[in-house]
């Protein structure tokens, strides 16, 4: 999935201006979002003709926080260009601590008796 020069010219205005030295063009960081999107690839599973995955990751992350990609993509589908609607992305890093008995750990034995019987004292019980 990917839109042409002409599909972003329709959208362009959505987008912040450009300034200064950019290594990427707002065009090229779509079609890479997209195809993340798409693809459901990791970040840094971007293939490397789309750009570097952590200069789009940035770019992303900022639009989506200032509202842009709402209005992107509302213009997008307003146009019917791109029939996708991201509405929210769940992530799960739930990590659980295991016990090591659950691990297959080797378990402790009572404690181990003492060459000396002097040194390992009275028995409990006994006396």
């Amino acid at each position: 999935m990917q839109i042409s020069p002409e599909q972003f010219a329709c959208i362009e205005h959505c987008l912040p201006t450009q300034r200064g030295n950019v290594s990427m063009s707002n065009f090229q960081v779509i079609n890479a979002m997209l195809y993340v999107a798409e693809h459901g690839c990791k970040w840094r599973g971007l293939p490397k003709h789309l750009g570097n995955w952590h200069t789009i990751y940035t770019r992303m992350r900022r639009w989506a926080s200032a509202g842009v990609l709402d209005k992107m993509f509302e213009q997008l589908q307003r146009q019917q260009l791109v029939q996708i609607k991201i509405e929210a992305v769940s992530l799960d890093s739930t990590s659980i601590k295991v016990h090591p008995d659950g691990t297959g750990a080797l378990k402790k034995t009572g404690h181990s008796p003492s060459a000396s019987l002097v040194a390992a004292g009275t028995p409990k019980g006994a006396g």
